[in-house]
């Protein structure tokens, strides 16, 4: 799956699953949300309660990839350092391997 679909259903999961309890919640407590003197209708609030999470998730999922993709960015920078290294090293070998390779390949003859 891939990650823009990853995050779209994460974010409809988080959205669907906050309007769902937030209204059971609403029902179930009888809450009633003020702001000063005003009353403020059940779909407001539990919109705010959607983005708080949406933004909350959107947070988890940049903290994973940031920790993920640093461990990635680390373990490519090891492999990358080792085959370096090791072509640093072994050069000559692999330079007179590729030589011997041309003069004994099989040469295709143009009928």
């Amino acid at each position: 799956m891939s990650f823009m679909k990853s995050l779209m259903l994460a974010i409809f999961a988080t959205l669907f699953l906050t309007y769902v309890l937030g209204i059971s919640f609403i029902e179930m407590f009888n809450v009633d949300l003020y702001v000063g003197e005003e009353l403020i209708e059940p779909l407001k609030a539990i919109s705010v309660s959607a983005i708080i999470m949406v933004i909350l998730v959107i947070l988890a999922l940049a903290i994973v990839m940031s920790v993920f993709g640093s461990l990635i960015f680390i373990g490519m920078m090891i492999f990358g350092t080792l085959a370096m290294v090791m072509i640093g090293i072994f050069w000559p070998v692999i330079f007179i391997a590729f030589v011997i390779w041309l003069m004994v390949r099989d040469k295709k003859q143009i009928a």
